[in-house]
C-alpha cells in the first residue's frame, strides 16, 4: 500500500514541476517578446494585426517578431495544462485505473476538439 502512495507522490511532484516549468517558461518567452517590443518600438506586423495561426506564429518566430514571440509564449502557457492531462492519462494507464483513464481520455478529446473548433473559427 505504501509503495502505491509513494508512486502517487512522485507523480504529483512530476505534475506540479511540469506545471511550474511550463508557466515559468511561458513567462520568460512573453517577457522576452515584451522587451523586444519596447526596444524596437515595433510589433513586427503592420497596423493592428498580429499572428493568429500556428503557421504565422512560427513564421514570425523565425524572424524574431515581438508579437509572434509573445503569442508563442501564450501558446506554451495554453499547452501546459494539456500536457498535464497527457501525463495524467499515462499515469492512470500505468496504474491500470481504467475509470480515470476513461475520464482523462474524455477530457483530452474535449480539449483537442475545442482546439480544432478554435482553429476553424
Amino acid at each position: 500500500m505504501t509503495e502505491k502512495k509513494d508512486e502517487m507522490y512522485r507523480v504529483e511532484l512530476i505534475v506540479s514541476a511540469l506545471l511550474r516549468i511550463g508557466v515559468v517558461f511561458s513567462a520568460i518567452i512573453i517577457i522576452f517578446g515584451l522587451v523586444m517590443l519596447f526596444v524596437t518600438g515595433e510589433t513586427g506586423y503592420p497596423g493592428e494585426t498580429y499572428p493568429t495561426s500556428l503557421t504565422a506564429i512560427f513564421s514570425g518566430l523565425s524572424t524574431l517578431k515581438p508579437y509572434a514571440i509573445m503569442m508563442f509564449g501564450l501558446f506554451c502557457l495554453i499547452l501546459t495544462p494539456v500536457l498535464r492531462v497527457v501525463v495524467s492519462l499515462f499515469t492512470f494507464l500505468k496504474e491500470k485505473d481504467y475509470l480515470y483513464v476513461g475520464i482523462t481520455g474524455l477530457v483530452l478529446v474535449i480539449l483537442v476538439i475545442s482546439f480544432l473548433i478554435g482553429i476553424n473559427a
